[in-house]
């Protein structure tokens, strides 16, 4: 038997399911819905696919998804990048499985057809049986368009889309700064931690830039931290802020004294951080160079959301990975120094796996928190999600919209994104 809430949700397009305030909980749970995404956003937009550090050399490759679709990026001899479907132009076996690693090309494992690092089509077995008929320069792997901005590497499916520099508008500001984590050397990733949640993939877009829960849902972590951090991460009602970046990005400070790792040099040394310090002395490091290691070890002071599927999050890249309607994997990157000191790259090493590790306080708890979204999310049908906190006190800017550090200005600004795009 149909019910009135059942007829009520029907009812509603998929622009009436985002107000301004507001979301319908069928974004979370409606199967069709979520079919609807893989088309209208992961394949109409620019997607975050890899960062330059992980496919270095000629021949370096990662595996990775577009929304659902499984895709390869390789760097080619000529140091060029290409993100080419994983699927054969034959009979669709995958031509690659390893999850990272390097090669001389792609062969298909079930008939031997082989491609080169740019996809094109290079050998077919037993060529003889189809005459003159095949057309090899046709049949290369699917290529996506590629672009790169302060080594992030994003692709797209759609030929006649704007540029990334202008779909990432004010945002480019702020990859920028969080670039500045090299310490003066270049960053690089230096492997992940991947789990799933059963959950929507957008419960955790909205977590990026969700400041009100830490000190509730963290407060396991926060017991682990000496005062001063604890301190410093007493952020809620603090002078940080939550700013629209349009595009559905947004950039939540938490610490502002921290969003320049290359300013302020010259304040004191947080005492964590002291014996990190002495060593990096030891090792003969002049004084600048130690204020600046030490910075970009500790991460910056805020966290970037670029729609639809990567967080710069004070030390490490959070990607998103949509699995079905109810269930996303997370892969938890973490950068390091490309050959910067051993002492300091360590230090974020563990530093990463304190808090978001496998077995650190962050991530478990924020993943029951997602889990427990989605569980309440099934309860009743014509019920809303609300996003409303701070939006009395937002403000305009020159890239949006500012309001304090605990407002949800970023969910906003991603819901309206979301709406754009499904509904174009």
């Amino acid at each position: 038997m149909t019910s009135k809430h059942d007829i009520a949700d029907q009812a509603l397009t998929l622009a009436d399911r985002v107000q301004a305030d507001r979301v319908h909980t069928s974004l979370y749970n409606d199967p069709a819905i979520f079919e609807t995404e893989m088309d209208k956003i992961f394949a109409s937009t620019w997607v975050w696919v890899a960062h330059a550090s992980e496919v270095p050399d000629a021949g370096s490759y990662k595996n990775t998804y577009i929304g659902r679709q499984p895709v390869i990026v390789v760097r080619d001899r000529k140091q060029k990048v290409h993100v080419l479907l994983n699927r054969c132009r034959h009979r669709a076996a995958t031509v690659c499985e390893g999850k990272k690693g390097k090669t001389n090309s792609f062969v298909c494992p079930y008939h031997g057809w082989s491609y080169s690092l740019d996809g094109a089509l290079r050998g077919v077995p037993h060529p003889e049986s189809y005459a003159d008929q095949l057309e090899k320069g046709e049949l290369g792997l699917v290529s996506l368009r590629v672009e790169e901005y302060a080594g992030m590497l994003f692709a797209t499916f759609k030929d006649d889309i704007e540029p990334l520099v202008d779909y990432l508008g004010p945002a480019k500001k702020w990859m920028d700064l969080f670039m500045k984590q090299g310490g003066g050397f270049p960053i690089k990733v230096a492997g992940e931690h991947r789990f799933r949640f059963p959950g929507n993939w957008k419960i955790q877009l909205e977590n990026t830039t969700d400041a009100y829960h830490f000190p509730l849902v963290h407060k396991s972590f926060l017991s682990s931290v000496d005062q001063q951090t604890v301190e410093m991460l007493d952020f809620v009602g603090g002078p940080g802020y939550v700013e629209e970046l349009g595009n559905g990005h947004s950039v939540m400070v938490m610490i502002p004294q921290l969003v320049d790792l290359e300013a302020n040099l010259d304040a004191p040394i947080p005492e964590r951080f002291a014996e990190l310090a002495q060593a990096l002395r030891d090792e003969g490091h002049t004084d600048l160079e130690v204020r600046r290691i030490v910075r970009a070890v500790g991460g910056s002071g805020f966290n970037l959301n670029i729609f639809p599927n990567i967080a710069c999050s004070m030390a490490f890249f959070r990607v998103l990975q949509p699995i079905s309607v109810t269930e996303t994997e997370i892969h938890h990157a973490v950068i390091t120094m490309d050959g910067g000191p051993a002492v300091a790259n360590q230090a974020r090493l563990r530093m990463h796996e304190h808090f978001q590790g496998p077995m650190g306080f962050g991530t478990p708890d924020d993943s029951e928190a997602w889990e427990r979204v989605q569980k309440g999310a099934s309860a009743g049908k014509d019920l809303w999600i609300m996003l409303n906190r701070g939006l009395a006190g937002e403000k305009p800017t020159a890239d949006g919209h500012v309001s304090d550090v605990s407002a949800e200005t970023g969910m906003r600004a991603a819901y309206q994104q979301w709406k754009k795009l499904m509904t174009a």
